[in-house]
């Protein structure tokens, strides 16, 4: 049986077109500056956001912990929702690569306010960490695929720029959130400091993120790129498989968009079903009963046909992606209705 690998939508595979433009890329060493497919990736991603340049990296954790390294110094601090990516995934990253501190908010489904965030800056006292700067994810994964809205934004940069502190955004899943609202990336790009997008989620690309700022900042965290070992050599193959994804794979994000959102109206009329958190772009996130073990329920997923993954003492979290076809969605559903005892 062909497993729905609802996981994360960082399980997509290269389609038979991406391969054949990685194929065809040429390359060069992306260290020394001479990949002409990374060179011509990097400057894309930075036009698409109208900021100065962007640097490629393997990941999305290298983008935040590159961008935190960039803004900050030992002993500052950044704000962010307590369940931040840069938080709760990144091992600590801002302690051990920045050495500074995290200034938790609880927001609402992963978004916090202006209001919140001054609230949390702190007073220059010798005894206290330096606040520098403010992280926003967007769509924010814990929060159910939920996102903020350029209005949103807007008075969050008003306040870092009255304050002095830097604003980076962690857009690993921007795009599906641009499907959603179809704001422009340059209007995006011009509210922050810095933004770090993913290419190998929704996109479906098998590697690759890029941090986007100005010339000085990108200049910098080409250093802290080498330094944290994601100086890669003959990337442009990678590159390739990026730049065609932006071609041709963002409109499509809102497929995947709409098949969380049957997937979640499934979900909400299950009686093993305790709540499903609102679906906003691909993820949903639903907790069960509370008898009900999650190990045991995702074995029982399993043996039917669908991958899922804890999210939470009593939650699952089903992600959409390229590789989720309209007839695996059909199935899955099918499955997800025929209940489960236990």
């Amino acid at each position: 049986m062909k497993k729905i690998n609802l996981i994360s939508d960082t399980v997509t595979k290269p389609t038979q077109e991406m391969l054949a433009a990685m194929m065809a890329a040429e390359v060069g060493d992306d260290v020394f500056g001479s990949d002409p497919s990374v060179n011509r990736l990097e400057a894309k991603v930075a036009k698409m956001f109208g900021m100065e340049a962007s640097v490629f990296c393997p990941s999305g954790t290298m983008t935040n912990q590159i961008a935190i390294k960039v803004h900050t110094n030992p002993l500052d601090e950044m704000i962010c929702d307590y369940s931040s990516h840069v938080y709760q995934y990144e091992a600590g990253g801002y302690a051990y690569n920045s050495g500074i501190a995290v200034n938790l908010i609880q927001g609402n489904h992963g978004k916090i306010t202006p209001e919140q965030i001054n609230a949390a800056i702190k007073p220059r006292y010798d005894w206290l960490p330096r606040t520098t700067l403010v992280v926003l994810e967007n769509s924010c994964n814990k929060g159910g695929g939920s996102y903020y809205t350029l209005e949103e934004i807007k008075p969050i940069r008003q306040l870092c720029q009255q304050q002095g502190l830097k604003l980076h955004l962690d857009g690993a899943r921007l795009f599906n959130v641009i499907v959603e609202t179809e704001e422009s990336t340059q209007d995006i790009g011009a509210l922050f400091d810095s933004v770090s997008i993913c290419i190998s989620k929704g996109l479906g690309a098998p590697v690759g993120s890029l941090l986007i700022g100005d010339q000085a900042s990108i200049s910098e965290a080409r250093r802290y790129r080498k330094v944290m070992g994601g100086g890669m050599r003959q990337a442009g193959y990678l590159a390739a498989a990026c730049e065609y994804a932006l071609d041709h794979h963002v409109d499509r994000l809102r497929q995947d968009n709409a098949a969380a959102k049957v997937m979640a109206s499934v979900l909400s009329n299950l009686d093993y079903v305790e709540a499903v958190k609102p679906v906003y772009t691909n993820i949903v996130i639903y907790s069960l009963n509370h008898e009900i073990k999650v190990p045991e329920y995702l074995t029982h997923l399993s043996n039917q046909g669908i991958l899922a993954s804890q999210f939470g003492p009593h939650e699952v979290r089903l992600v959409t992606h390229l590789d989720v076809t309209d007839d695996m969605l059909q199935e899955a559903v099918k499955i997800l209705k025929r209940g489960y005892s236990g």
